[in-house]
């Protein structure tokens, strides 16, 4: 007997907002899952208006307490299975906690809340309720990523003396809010978009990718946050120091007026053995470098179980790849992952069935508090002139 389709609701995602779109080809990209309904902006006719143009049917509703309401009501099967948020950071928590109170999961879009408050409600939720949640942070999603955390955590660099964890882009060089952008209005908003802008926004993405590769946790941090861009309410440059639990050291860096960088994400390890490269742009590739020997490069989909350096790679991790070799996987594939390993968590907790939702396969509702967390840190550190500030 075929298994049905899960079945997703979305909030947010209308009136030109781009995240959506590459959230709703991952949902269809395996056949197991389907967006059915939606509750598509804060406008309530708009958001109707948004779900009838919709390029297929799928069930609009003007609110997104209308939705969860509704859908709440309806026998498993019929209602959304989870429920993807993908609204402006400030639209984050409320239908997260709301969706939780119906037993709906959630997978929301980054970073969890604007506040470590909030962060920190969501995290009490989810644990009381025992109920999958995930946080969007796509770059998990790569194959690459998830063999870099086997790497390192095998102990094959030896032990972490620093990193280097960045995300560079261009696209806020000069005043694109005032241009009719969206995607920088809300952005640059503090009331919208949280403490910090760049920070928020994409250094949250290179923190976490130092978490998941490296297994580390930031124990203190010194931080500036810069805005070069005249008349700027928030950072447009973010600069964090940090010192790791198991005493190395971390840069955690990202800029939006870096002109000719698009989507630069990277990260560096460099361990007491050998080191790691991995750079976004390029994601099928990985790099060991090691003392006295040429470069070892492993691509995706050309990682022999055991080559005599490399030994014991899970079997889970070897049979990722469902793609041959030379035909790249990139940004939606590892949209597509991570709502796979997602499903497999919702479809356990509707059966009933223990499920693992421990940040190995997508981040976690705590990976996304230690986002808001680290954040938090910067900004207090930032205020008090780049002291040192721990994590809390």
């Amino acid at each position: 007997m075929a298994t049905r389709p899960l079945n997703v609701g979305l909030i947010g995602g209308g009136g030109g907002a781009f995240i959506v779109h590459p959230h709703e080809r991952a949902i269809h990209f395996d056949g197991t899952r389907r967006v059915v309904a939606g509750a598509l902006h804060p406008d309530p006719a708009f958001a109707m208006q948004e779900a009838a143009d919709w390029p297929y049917p799928i069930r609009g509703y003007p609110s997104y307490d209308e939705l969860i309401a509704a859908e709440a009501k309806k026998p498993v099967g019929e209602r959304i299975d989870y429920a993807l948020i993908v609204t402006p950071n400030h639209v984050h928590f409320d239908p997260a906690m709301k969706c939780l109170a119906a037993g709906i999961p959630v997978f929301c879009e980054k970073p969890l809340t604007v506040t470590l408050a909030e962060a920190n409600q969501l995290v009490a939720a989810v644990e009381h309720r025992k109920i999958p949640f995930g946080v969007a942070h796509t770059y998990l999603g790569h194959w690459t990523s998830r063999f870099a955390r086997f790497i390192v955590r095998s102990g094959l660099l030896g032990d972490v003396r620093w990193v280097d964890a960045y995300y560079l882009q261009g696209w806020l060089a000069d005043r694109t809010e005032d241009k009719g952008v969206m995607q920088a209005e809300w952005r640059v908003d503090p009331k919208r978009a949280g403490a910090s802008c760049c920070g928020g926004d994409i250094g949250t993405h290179a923190l976490m990718q130092l978490r998941y590769v490296t297994g580390l946790e930031v124990k203190r941090v010194r931080a500036q946050l810069e805005t070069f861009v005249a008349g700027r309410q928030l950072d447009d440059h973010f600069t964090a120091y940090c010192e790791l639990h198991n005493g190395g050291r971390a840069l955690v860096r990202a800029s939006q007026i870096a002109i000719g960088h698009k989507n630069d994400l990277g990260i560096e390890v460099n361990g007491t053995k050998g080191s790691l490269v991995w750079v976004q742009e390029e994601p099928e590739k990985l790099i060991i470098r090691l003392p006295g020997q040429p470069d070892r490069v492993y691509w995706r989909g050309a990682v022999a179980a055991n080559d005599g350096f490399l030994k014991d790679l899970p079997a889970e991790l070897m049979a990722e790849p469902n793609i041959p070799a030379g035909h790249p996987e990139a940004f939606h594939d590892a949209f597509a992952r991570l709502h796979r390993c997602f499903e497999q968590d919702v479809r356990a907790y509707l059966d009933h069935q223990p499920f693992h939702c421990d940040g190995s396969q997508y981040a976690n509702v705590e990976d996304g508090r230690m986002g808001i967390a680290f954040i938090a840190a910067a900004v207090r550190s930032h205020e008090q002139g780049g002291a040192w500030v721990e994590m809390s």
